[in-house]
């Protein structure tokens, strides 16, 4: 199961039946977090108008990346990815954390606050698990900026994005990352990131 739940930018125009999305945000809510503080505020994206100007910020924000490759060996191999799938994806979902969450009373954010963006991305993981036992993908974008996003959807100025999130039935099935298949980066072994002290 954990081989498959890979970055989804490819999705099938099938839509995500209501009851599964409220069963994956319930999921999501059951996620431990530090001090049981919850600070995730997740942003349902509704409006087709917000979704084309979330599209058209992150093409802007990817052609900016491409620049960054110019002249380089990877930059044909970096414009030929498919970053996002925010124009084909049934479902979007904008993730903040809510860096003064009343809730938890700042227990165990005293020497590391960033525990709080910790925990917002320990409910996306739960999220993202729970929707790959339903055969459902989730992709992450993450080439845009999040203050821009922040205004665009009108939300508090303590919140900060922690994701933009494509949910939706994936257009076809692989246990290997299309980053790999695509050439851009292969799987390096666990070995080689484990140390022991």
């Amino acid at each position: 199961m954990l081989r498959w739940r890979r970055d989804v930018r490819h999705f099938a125009p099938d839509p995500v039946a209501e009851a599964e999305m409220r069963d994956l945000l319930a999921c999501m809510a059951l996620a431990p977090s530090v001090g049981n503080a919850q600070p995730w505020r997740v942003v349902r994206l509704r409006s087709a108008e917000v979704r084309k100007c979330l599209a058209a910020h992150v093409d802007a924000e990817n052609a900016r990346a491409a620049a960054a490759y110019a002249g380089q060996l990877r930059e044909a191999a970096y414009r030929a990815l498919k970053l996002h799938g925010i124009r084909e994806a049934p479902e979007l979902l904008a993730i903040f954390c809510d860096e003064a969450a009343a809730a938890g009373h700042g227990l165990g954010i005293a020497t590391m606050p960033e525990m709080l963006r910790y925990s917002c991305v320990t409910a996306i993981h739960t999220l993202w698990l729970a929707a790959r036992v339903r055969g459902i993908g989730m992709g992450w974008v993450s080439i845009l900026d999040p203050q821009t996003v922040g205004q665009m959807l009108d939300v508090p100025n303590r919140w900060s994005l922690i994701a933009l999130l494509c949910i939706g039935y994936p257009a076809d099935n692989s246990e290997t990352p299309e980053l790999e298949r695509r050439g851009w980066q292969a799987r390096e072994p666990l070995a080689d990131r484990l140390f022991e002290r």
